[in-house]
């Protein structure tokens, strides 16, 4: 997000960062979640203007909240005020985010998901070996497989996957991403996609959440999910060329977050990992499979830098760092460490 407006210099910071909201699109509702949070931090400020703050304000505000909102809500709340300070300072508003070393403080700190269902590799291959429809399947391993959100997958056009396989290349215009020159078997996962606005020549129905984007490995495993997959692809109406299209409803077109979520629900259902009425610490859902890539490949890695860059989750210092190496310490550290599903 940003602005044309030169080194601005507001009186009411938070009304001017709301004010910009709008103006990019964001619903009232949005708008409405951010003005109680940043008046809140205000608030608490007592007096110190929002662009004066420092490292050690913001963390007082965030020590603040503990004990009086969930664990997940304190995370949202300073994500609220991380994406307040980077906008102000990207228009020239504040000198500089305090919030990033607090970010990174709490990324150590802070569990952003609630307990979960303990969901073993050995069962995971289980599932996904019941899973026979090529979509069904490359969608769930390709989720499992990366750690993207449900909203990334769907927004990925064929571009974004480059494999090094003669018969796909030859069929379908994979990798034209410049991200992807010279990075066979790999998948980019933007962090341009916004609900609303247009993306490749077609306007998206979902957004991706990354700070920036990423290269993702592909393995064998996913190679083959997508290969099974893109040999029965629809062809699209739509020129952006999507991975992901309908097969039933909306045939041809662009799946929908929605569609992907009926899916995974009905083969959780049916292996007993969703229940109507059951919460995040029970239901397997599209999201659960991010928690479990984060989970197994961090345990096994050991190594929470490629973790997070894999999720999209890292600041622009350390992400630069990953990309800079990215052959040598990603793919190697991925490949050695990401679990089999037996495909």
């Amino acid at each position: 997000m940003s602005s044309t407006r030169a080194s601005p210099d507001p009186d009411d910071p938070v009304g001017y960062f709301l004010e910009d909201l709008t103006y990019h699109g964001k619903t009232d509702r949005t708008r409405a979640a951010y003005e109680r949070v940043l008046r809140r931090f205000e608030e608490f400020l007592d007096g110190t203007e929002p662009g004066s703050a420092t490292h050690r304000d913001c963390m007082s505000f965030v020590h603040s909240l503990r004990g009086h909102v969930a664990d997940s809500t304190v995370a949202t709340y300073a994500a609220y005020l991380h994406r307040f300070f980077g906008y102000m300072t990207e228009v020239g508003a504040f000198d500089g985010n305090p919030m990033t070393l607090v970010m990174e403080e709490m990324d150590e700190t802070v569990d952003k998901d609630p307990a979960r269902r303990d969901v073993s590799i050995p069962a995971m291959r289980s599932f996904v070996a019941g899973i026979r429809h090529p979509l069904h399947r490359a969608l769930v391993v390709t989720l499992l497989k990366t750690g993207m959100r449900v909203g990334e997958l769907c927004n990925l056009d064929l571009r974004d996957l480059s494999v090094a396989d003669p018969e796909l290349e030859a069929a379908y215009p994979l990798g034209g991403r410049p991200a992807l020159s010279e990075r066979p078997d790999s998948i980019f996962v933007t962090a341009e996609a916004t609900v609303g606005e247009e993306l490749n020549g077609e306007v998206r129905t979902a957004a991706n959440k990354r700070k920036r984007g990423t290269v993702i490995p592909v393995d064998d495993e996913l190679r083959r999910a997508l290969k099974g997959w893109l040999a029965v692809r629809p062809d699209s109406p739509s020129p952006t060329e999507p991975l992901f299209v309908g097969t039933a409803e909306g045939w041809g077109e662009r799946l929908r977050p929605q569609a992907v979520r009926h899916a995974v629900e009905r083969y959780a259902r049916e292996e007993g990992w969703y229940r109507t009425g059951g919460g995040a610490d029970e239901n397997v859902t599209p999201h659960y499979f991010r928690h479990f890539f984060t989970t197994h490949l961090r345990d096994r890695t050991g190594d929470r830098g490629v973790v997070k860059y894999l999720r999209g989750d890292v600041a622009d210092d350390v992400i630069d760092t990953y990309t800079h190496n990215w052959g040598d310490q990603v793919r190697e550290v991925y490949e050695a460490n990401v679990y089999r599903l037996g495909i």
